[in-house]
């Protein structure tokens, strides 16, 4: 694993800041973006830019979000410590170590093989205990719900009813939900005592598919 020195942390703090200044004001999230070291998923020849407000391509079609987007989400989430968070697309395995930074024990499911054994073995050196799972995003993870709270970190063109079906009453749903190619619609569910969804848009954002079935790329 790469160092974290006084350089990457001073680099943190300045990207804390420009997401303060662009509107997130959660401080459990900012101090989890404070002090998981981006640099760590990202090849080394990226280490110039990790801080930057980008997101940047680790592999497999897939990229590492950029942190305002990671931050966003968690923010919708409203991460509470000990709760039990579903997160759909494992990826480099950033968002999940900042929802892990957060207090929540995290499950995680990635769908390419090849990336979801690269993450597993790195997050295996991380002081983070993340459950990452190889299958379909779309079906959950019926064995270990119901969870408090469900993120999915790719764009789907319909909200995945096996999914809702593993959240808790009261729970929430944070997903992109796919309008058209170029753009999904943030989301945020919350489940209600009859079963229904209530239903919350928080703007437009850029996502890679939410595919079906196991990839080995």
């Amino acid at each position: 694993m790469q160092e974290d020195n006084y350089r990457h942390k001073g680099m943190r703090k300045l990207l804390v800041e420009e997401l303060r200044n662009k509107g997130i004001s959660d401080e459990n999230v900012l101090n989890a973006i404070n002090n998981v070291p981006r640099h760590a998923f990202l090849d080394s020849s990226f280490l110039d830019f990790a801080y930057q407000d980008k997101a940047f391509p680790i592999g497999s079609g897939q990229t590492i979000s950029q942190p305002y987007t990671v931050a966003f989400q968690s923010s919708l989430l409203e991460i509470q410590k000990n709760m039990k968070v579903l997160e759909i697309g494992t990826g480099s395995g950033y968002q999940a170590c900042v929802l892990a930074e957060m207090g929540a024990k995290v499950f995680s499911i990635e769908r390419q093989r090849k990336l979801y054994m690269k993450t597993k073995a790195f997050l295996s050196e991380f002081r983070y205990h993340i459950k990452t799972f190889l299958g379909d995003g779309n079906k959950g993870l019926p064995t270990f719900g119901p969870f408090d709270r469900i993120i999915i970190t790719a764009a789907a063109p319909e909200i995945p009813q096996t999914l809702i079906d593993q959240l808790k009453i009261g729970g929430m749903m944070v997903i992109p939900l796919s309008e058209n190619d170029d753009h999904q619609t943030m989301l945020r569910l919350t489940k209600q005592e009859d079963g229904s969804m209530k239903r919350e848009t928080y703007g437009d954002f850029r996502f890679v598919p939410m595919l079906e079935g196991v990839g080995n790329d």
